[in-house]
């Protein structure tokens, strides 16, 4: 696999993401973002994909992984107010999200 960045505001941590808008409006997702460069966030199949982690700034950091299903999603996470905004796409469909998220751990 080769060098992927992996921002340490994410990289050990599990965040709870709330969704406010897109296809998971009112849902809310827990990722553990672990420190072998895979991400778990509720999949009852147990798969953990590699994740991308990169500092836009000490306070803002892009996330970006692709599922088993086909999915990828691209999420930027604002630490000064727990606010997200992105993108979900798969090879048909494209979703603008929106949402809030805490880091638990």
């Amino acid at each position: 696999m080769p060098d992927i960045p992996r921002a340490a505001a994410v990289r050990g941590t599990t965040m709870r993401w709330s969704w406010t808008e897109g296809p998971t409006k009112g849902k809310v997702h827990e990722h553990v973002f672990h420190e072998d460069g895979t991400v778990e966030y509720g999949s009852a199949s147990g798969e953990r994909p590699p994740y991308a982690a990169f500092e836009v700034t000490p306070e803002v950091c892009a996330v970006s992984y692709l599922a088993p299903s086909g999915f990828t999603l691209t999420v930027v996470l604002n630490f000064a107010n727990h606010e997200m905004v992105g993108i979900a796409s798969s090879k048909d469909q494209w979703h603008p999200v929106r949402g809030t998220f805490e880091v638990i751990e």
